[in-house]
Formats: structure tokens, C-alpha cells, sequence
């Protein structure tokens, strides 16, 4: 449960106010250097739910860099959620240009452990973008600083509205169960391994999982098929039978077959949601000769999906020894990347997940089947012994990594501009 708080000012401040728009002369502004200090004023006349904003705009062909700041008390305070939003005017890189800063404050105006940056959900259908994440308070705080942060674009311009501050009773929370089938048929038919993946699927259905991730070319491993025999339309029978186990058992499932689409045939992974129907599709961009001499097209996009838990993105394979498809997944808001495997570099896979801080889950007929954590940790495995890989994580808990507090967020702020890439 959530409850309005009112904050008072922290430090040398001692007025009390509440934490939504009001008494924005309270906010200071400063930068690192006079010389880069942008322009910045309070706003009357673009409002954000009736109140003045915060504006800064870019004046010095990118090298600005500016923060509205204020303290407040969350003395007393053991949870608590914030939200920030802001409209942005030609901005080119808004998630790398635009932050807010929690900084946690003992009595002394001290910092105590590191700077907290709030994660960015994406735009409204008003225009309007926020900022939001709920933090449990740390021992010893008894304020946080507020920064609102816009740098580096000298012809854009952004207007914040100020944060908001709720009391919380417990921490959000967003568990799923992911699982992954680590299975090899041999001597085998299309129809047959469908089978024999049903019942794997059916199995980690019945252990608690939430989706089930499938290997690559279900119907083709362990056949004397080729990529173009096993070529089917999606939707089409693997997803038709796949789908009645997905509504039986109300489960997401992905699985990678090959998809002929006219004169094309795409190596693909399929979206099953917990009615069975079909939820999207994922087509391999990155294809290794192998394909390429056996007359697969490679895809073109890299698309991510909403589910009931989370969202989600797809890479196979090959994808993975590039950085580009689960930067470009991340990006778009993935936070769980399924990856059905033929075989692959075990660390390639561990990099992706930590360099994107995202959970990845591979299933394989010649790397580990499993579950790889932030960290890149395998945490839990299927075996030819023991073929289910089954794991529950949250994904509302933060991690935080030593020097670096919580990467997953910094990730954006600091990584390189799109100019630099050129």
C-alpha cells in the first residue's frame, strides 16, 4: 500500500512542504563549472497537473550540464516510492541526457552508500516521460537530495515537473518462475521431437513456471530434414500444438523453428502466450554462414513483448556473439531475454546479461541450459540427468554491485552517445 507523505525541507531549509510542485523556490540549481551551466528558470506557463516546472535548455552546442536539486526528510521512513516526470523538446538521446539522483543523507548532510538513479518507464500518451523506482530507506539516513539532471544537447530543452514522494508499507515485488528445457532428440522425425518437447514443457509447467523456453530448430534437430523441409507458416502446426499446451497449462512458451514466409525462410522464435495464441515473433538477424549457405533470410528487427509479468525480448543463437541484439532488446525496456541455442560460447552468453543487466535464458543442445542472473551466474541448470532448468527471480529487486550502486540504471546515462558511434 502507498500513502501521501509530507516532507519537510532537509538542512538549512526548515519550511514545511509537500513534495508535488509546490514552494519551487526552495529548488536551487548548480553545475559543475559556470562555464558549462545551462539555462534555467521555473516556468509558469507549461505546467505539469496545474504546477510550475523546473526548466533547463541547452545553450553551448552540448557541453552543457545542469541539476535542480533540494533535500528532504524520510526520517522515520522505512519504504517509500518516487516518481519524477518531465517533457523534453528536441532532445536526441533523452535517456543518456536526462536523469534524476537520489543521494541518501545522514544527519550530518553526509552521503551514505551510493547515488541512486531512479529507472525510466518511458513516455505517456500525454508527452509527458517519468522517472520511478520505490527504495528501502538505509540505516543511518535521515534525508535524501533530489537532483534533476540535463546535460549534453545544446538544442534541446526539458521541463521537470518535481517528484513525488510516497510511504510505502512493503517493497514492490515482481516474482516469475522461468524455466528452460535442455533436450536432444536423435533419430528422429518433426512430429516426434514436437512430442518430446510437449512433455518436457508439460513437466516444467507442472513445477511452477511462469514461461518455458524451448532450444532453437525444434523440429529439425536429431531429423535428416534441412532448414527449407522443416520451413513452416507462423502461425502454423508447431504453433498450433505448442499453443494447446500453452492454454492447458496457462503458460507463456518460446520455442525456435524455422518459418517460410513466400520465397523466404526465416530461422525464428515463437511467442506463446498463457492462452495459447500466437504472441509475437523474433526473426535471427545474425546469421552464420551455415544458414546463409543453407538459403535462410535473416531478419531485420528486434522486437520485445509485453507479458503479464514483464517484458521480454527473443535473440537465437548466433545473436548472441554480437552485443548488438541484447543492447538493442535492453534498450527497449526487455528485462528477461529468452535465447533458444543450437550451441554457443558460455561466456558470450554470461556477458550479455551482465553488460545489459538483464536475466537471459538459454536453451541448448550444445552450451548450459539454464538461468544466468545480472551477475552472469548460471542459477539453475538442465542436464541430460535432469533436463528442466527452473528458477524464480523478482524482477523489482534492485541489485547493487560494489563502487557501482545499481548499474542496471546507469547503464544509459553513461554508455556512448549515438555521435560517438558514427
Amino acid at each position: 500500500m502507498k500513502t501521501k507523505l509530507i516532507f519537510a525541507l532537509f538542512g538549512l531549509l526548515a519550511v514545511c512542504m509537500t513534495v508535488n510542485g509546490q514552494h519551487l523556490e526552495h529548488w536551487n540549481f548548480r553545475s559543475q563549472r559556470a562555464e558549462i551551466e545551462p539555462q534555467h528558470w521555473i516556468e509558469q506557463d507549461f505546467r505539469h497537473e496545474g504546477q510550475p516546472t523546473l526548466v533547463i535548455a541547452g545553450d553551448k552546442e552540448g557541453l552543457d550540464n545542469g541539476s535542480w536539486f533540494a533535500r528532504f526528510e524520510v526520517d522515520g521512513e522505512s519504504i517509500f516510492s518516487f516518481s519524477s516526470s518531465f517533457y523534453s523538446r528536441n532532445v536526441e538521446e533523452p535517456g543518456r541526457s536526462i536523469l534524476s539522483t537520489i543521494i541518501w543523507l545522514d544527519s550530518e548532510n553526509k552521503q551514505v552508500g551510493p547515488k541512486e538513479f531512479p529507472r525510466l518507464v518511458g513516455e505517456g500518451e500525454d508527452g509527458w516521460s517519468r522517472f520511478e523506482q520505490s527504495y528501502r530507506v538505509p540505516e543511518g539516513v535521515v534525508g535524501i537530495e533530489v537532483e534533476l539532471t540535463f546535460r549534453w544537447d545544446g538544442d534541446g530543452k526539458v521541463y521537470f515537473a518535481p517528484p513525488t514522494l510516497e510511504a510505502r508499507t512493503e517493497m514492490p515485488s515482481r516474482k516469475v518462475k522461468l524455466a528452460a528445457v535442455h533436450h536432444r532428440p536423435v533419430r528422429s522425425t518433426p512430429d516426434q521431437n514436437r512430442s518430446e518437447f510437449a512433455a518436457l514443457t508439460r513437466q516444467a509447467a507442472d513445477m511452477g513456471a511462469d514461461i518455458v523456453c524451448l532450444p532453437e530448430g525444434i523440429t529439425l534437430v536429431g531429423t535428416s530434414e534441412n532448414y527449407v523441409s522443416v520451413a513452416e507458416s507462423v502461425p502454423g502446426p508447431t504453433t498450433e500444438y505448442l499453443g494447446k499446451i500453452a492454454g492447458e497449462k496457462s503458460i507463456y512458451i518460446v520455442a525456435g523453428i524455422l518459418e517460410s514466409d513466400g520465397d523466404a525462410v526465416y530461422n525464428t522464435a515463437v511467442l506463446l502466450d498463457r492462452q495459447g495464441r500466437l504472441a509475437g515473433k523474433y526473426r535471427k538477424v545474425c546469421l552464420p554462414r551455415e544458414e546463409i549457405e543453407g538459403g535462410v533470410t535473416p531478419g531485420s528487427s528486434f522486437p520485445v513483448f509485453d507479458t503479464d509479468f514483464g517484458r521480454i525480448g527473443m535473440m537465437i543463437c548466433w545473436d548472441v556473439a554480437f552485443p548488438e541484439p541484447a543492447r538493442e532488446l535492453a534498450r527497449q525496456g526487455a528485462e528477461i531475454i529468452l535465447l533458444p541455442i543450437w550451441g554457443g560460447n558460455l561466456n558470450l552468453a554470461k556477458a550479455r546479461a551482465i553488460e545489459n543487466q538483464v536475466y537471459l535464458v538459454s536453451s541448448t543442445y550444445d552450451m548450459r541450459t539454464g538461468i544466468f542472473d545480472l551477475e552472469g551466474d548460471l542459477i539453475s541448470e538442465g542436464t541430460e540427468e535432469s533436463p528442466i532448468a527452473i528458477a524464480e527471480i523478482d524482477l523489482d529487486q534492485q541489485k547493487l554491485w560494489p563502487w557501482l550502486g545499481e548499474y542496471k540504471n546507469r547503464i544509459w546515462q553513461e554508455l556512448p552517445s549515438k555521435k560517438a558511434l558514427e
